[in-house]
């Protein structure tokens, strides 16, 4: 189904939008870090955006995809033809569900780990009867409004809302049951992590589990790049859509002045690093500014904005077993383009 752009969204014209006259500007200005009053944690946190922005290259953390709005465009990005992912795995647990269940068995206590809108908890809820279900995700009304629709599904269950950082320690709630734990993580999105930073949340993941617990996980294998790059860069502009958004989010949280006219989106795969890499392009000499500093992008600069990693089984299951996980099971799609695996300690 394709998906039809509101006028709302950006245009992916390649027409050269009006610029400001930055010349005889500094590229860089970052000599007065004070921001915005904030507490302490939100302080720190603005600092770090502004650091990364002042960066050789520039950078923003994906997490900040994921506002409200960023939040809806992923979902749409999740049903678009060119974007694979999602339909693969559901073809995987649907096709193997019977020997998933199994392996899992009933009752089990479900933690999903960047839960979104919870509908593929819903797949895997029917399929195993968990007695617990655990949505952890950073974005908070997304995430509250999507649990609300989950015990409306499963009024017996006892569905929990957590807000947190993948990035930081995931501590769950002292009521939450430790035994016959069930980690899940779908989607692919340990590979938005680099290797380090993805064995990191994957011993993170370890830590949550006791010796009967288990983590569910979707890996994106590699593949022809045109299919890659198409996943990342759809026809429609959803994906552009949600690349910019970053930038409006970046607005309101540190009060910077991104122009989303001034920028486009890109993607493209690196093969040396077996990654898709999201960009943001500037259309041509621009100032951002932001309370306590500035950068001055030149036209054709890029803010590194996204990877994901794309593994080979063999290297994934390499890292699993660094992380702490003993055994493990492994379902494909006829094409190979997909796969969830099963680990234990």
């Amino acid at each position: 189904m394709r998906v039809t752009r509101p006028e709302s969204w950006p245009r992916r014209d390649r027409r050269e939008p009006e610029i400001r006259d930055t010349r005889n500007r500094h590229w860089t200005r970052l000599e007065n870090t004070e921001l915005p009053p904030a507490s302490p944690a939100l302080a720190a946190e603005l600092t770090e955006i502004a650091a990364r922005l002042g960066a050789a290259p520039a950078t923003i953390s994906p997490k900040y995809f994921y506002d409200a709005e960023g939040s809806v465009l992923f979902e749409r990005i999740t049903r678009l033809p060119e974007y694979y992912l999602t339909r693969t795995e559901r073809a995987i647990m649907q096709a193997h569900g019977e020997e998933i269940g199994r392996q899992v068995g009933r009752g089990a206590t479900v933690i999903e780990l960047g839960a979104g809108n919870c509908e593929k908890a819903r797949r895997l809820c029917a399929l195993i009867e968990p007695g617990c279900f655990v949505a952890v995700d950073i974005s908070a009304d997304f995430l509250h409004q999507a649990v609300d629709g989950l015990r409306a599904a499963f009024p017996a269950l006892d569905v929990r809302a957590v807000v947190a950082d993948l990035l930081g320690e995931l501590a769950l709630p002292d009521d939450i049951p430790a035994d016959r734990r069930l980690v899940f993580y779908p989607g692919s999105s340990i590979g938005n992590f680099d290797p380090p930073a993805a064995l990191a949340l994957l011993r993170r993941m370890r830590a949550l589990l006791a010796e009967d617990g288990a983590l569910l996980i979707g890996v994106d294998l590699v593949k022809d790049v045109a299919v890659l790059e198409a996943a990342y860069d759809d026809a429609a502009g959803v994906t552009a859509a949600f690349n910019l958004n970053v930038l409006t989010h970046l607005n309101r949280l540190l009060g910077a002045d991104f122009d989303l006219a001034q920028w486009r989106h890109r993607a493209l795969f690196n093969r040396e690093r077996s990654r898709i890499e999201m960009h943001l392009e500037a259309y041509a000499d621009t100032l951002v500014t932001w309370p306590g500093g500035s950068r001055h992008f030149r036209r054709g600069e890029r803010i590194h904005t996204e990877n994901s990693y794309k593994y080979h089984i063999a290297d994934f299951a390499g890292l699993l077993e660094r992380a702490g996980f003993a055994s493990r099971s492994c379902w494909t799609d006829p094409g190979h383009a997909f796969a969830v695996l099963l680990a234990r300690p």
